[in-house]
């Protein structure tokens, strides 16, 4: 009867050798388990950090469309709203002056453009040079694409009015 408890206590043994083999073996598939869920969340963590890329341009649309914009023969000048009349008056020049810019959801940027146009000019082909260049100038630059061009002529005088104009406040 010895040799049977011998037996019985090797097969307990052997039972519970097993029962710790198997717990080992639950605790390394969970290991890994979480190891790849960890990888998981580094991987998403990688992409994440991808994703926060970004490009920003802080008035640069501004100063590219405003410059774009001065180019086209027969626009004289920008106009600005009070803010820019102020700064002005103290002898800050405003490059952006006339202009603003709205991002659309897409990306896509909507311009908006305040000028004084040379006396005798035709308008629409005006807007149609300003808009051709913007446009052109921002895709150049940025890789942006205009959603639309709004020019708002708030002035018609002849060069020399608007050079004597702009000799009274400097």
């Amino acid at each position: 009867m010895a040799f049977n408890t011998k037996v019985d206590v090797a097969d307990t043994e052997l039972e519970e050798n097993e029962a710790v083999v198997a717990e080992a073996e639950d605790v390394t598939l969970e290991d890994e388990a979480l190891v790849e869920a960890e990888s998981d969340t580094d991987e998403d963590d990688e992409e994440a950090d991808e994703s926060e890329d970004s490009l920003t341009y802080n008035g640069v649309i501004e100063k590219i469309v405003a410059m774009a914009t001065r180019e086209v023969p027969h626009v004289l000048g920008m106009k600005g709203n009070l803010m820019h009349f102020v700064q002005e008056q103290f002898g800050a020049e405003n490059l952006t002056k006339g202009v603003t810019v709205e991002v659309t959801d897409d990306n896509r940027v909507v311009v908006n453009i305040s000028v004084i146009i040379e006396y005798g000019a035709y308008a629409p082909a005006i807007f149609d040079d300003v808009k051709a260049r913007v446009t052109e100038r921002l895709a150049a630059m940025t890789g942006l694409e205009v959603a639309g061009v709004n020019l708002r002529i708030e002035d018609v005088i002849t060069p020399e009015e608007y050079e004597h104009r702009t000799s009274q406040h400097e």
